[in-house]
């Protein structure tokens, strides 16, 4: 059951999303088949480890790989392991609007309370045919919407789009991907206040928190910074007192395990347009800071065992474990 109304959704997400929503790896059998053992040890270590939300069923997932029957599945695992201790968004990467509402319900009656919907990656391509794509959406579901502004979509969606998009009652957010920070902090100006837009990216997020952002959506970085998750946590904190210079000196110290994310997961997709090629090297981290990772599901290519070695000792390096 969804803890807000069609018409409460904003307030609702501007007082309940922030901090950490993260995307994790899923962890995948020899065979090639979701681990559901794996994936609920995961769900309790990050839920330990303080995570604010969870936001799963899509790339970096491998979600995009099940069959319809296992994607219902995998969120079955999910939403009864987290037991409603967490938050849980779905994504969803649907290009017909029928199956993406199928999608919602189901996990809306799981309890999810939000769900990543991207712009379909087929077909509609104008800023008139996405609107109204989104529109039957919305009115055909109460669960609070995250739009996905990411070149992997096909076409990211112009700040035009997105303004109209956002005066949808339950069109809350919109995780603005595009890598380039100037388009974040322009499209943060430009809608109105109780929409969110979030830079996907913790280089950023001390930042952002000064400038009025709140929430870093949809990617790892909490999860794989390992034992320095003490620094987010530490310029968090001083961030709330007001401490900023602090805050900074603090927030320095990550950048060395920043530039390894960079090289391990954005570069990879700014080179691909993907994520698949980069999510083998992340469940190596994953399995270095003692997840559960495993295989990837076929036809996608592990990484070298040479990859492997270099990143488990870069893990090392960097004082993660």
């Amino acid at each position: 059951m969804l803890e807000y109304s069609r018409k409460d959704a904003k307030a609702w997400a501007l007082k309940t999303i922030k901090g950490f929503y993260q995307c994790p790896i899923s962890p995948v059998t020899a065979d090639g088949k979701m681990d559901e053992a794996g994936l609920r040890e995961n769900i309790e270590k990050f839920i330990d480890i303080g995570i604010d939300g969870l936001v799963v069923g899509g790339f970096i997932s491998e979600c995009w790989n099940l069959t319809l029957k296992d994607w219902y599945r995998y969120h079955e695992v999910v939403a009864d392991a987290a037991k409603g201790r967490i938050q849980l968004a779905t994504i969803i990467l649907d290009p017909s609007v029928h199956q993406a509402l199928e999608k919602m319900d189901f996990c809306e009656k799981l309890g999810f309370q939000s769900a990543e919907v991207i712009n379909p990656v087929v077909q509609l391509r104008t800023d008139d045919e996405i609107y109204a794509w989104y529109k039957y959406l919305t009115d055909h579901s109460n669960m609070a919407v995250c739009l996905y502004r990411t070149a992997v979509s096909g076409k990211v969606i112009g700040f035009d789009l997105i303004k109209r998009l956002a005066d949808l009652d339950t069109v809350v957010a919109v995780k603005q991907g595009s890598l380039v920070r100037a388009e974040t902090l322009k499209l943060r100006r430009m809608v109105r206040e109780d929409f969110i837009v979030s830079d996907p990216n913790e280089s950023v997020f001390l930042d952002d928190l000064r400038r009025g952002g709140q929430v870093v959506w949809g990617e790892m970085s909490y999860i794989v910074y390992g034992k320095k998750r003490v620094l987010v946590d530490q310029y968090r904190k001083l961030a709330a007192e007001g401490k900023w210079e602090e805050a900074y000196q603090v927030s320095e110290q990550l950048a060395p395990v920043r530039e390894f994310l960079e090289d391990m997961l954005v570069w990879e997709i700014v080179k691909t347009a993907t994520y698949a090629a980069a999510v083998g090297g992340i469940k190596v981290w994953f399995e270095e800071l003692g997840f559960k990772a495993g295989a990837l599901i076929p036809p996608v290519a592990p990484p070298s065992e040479e990859k492997k070695a270099w990143i488990r000792s870069k893990v090392r390096e960097l004082g993660l474990v």
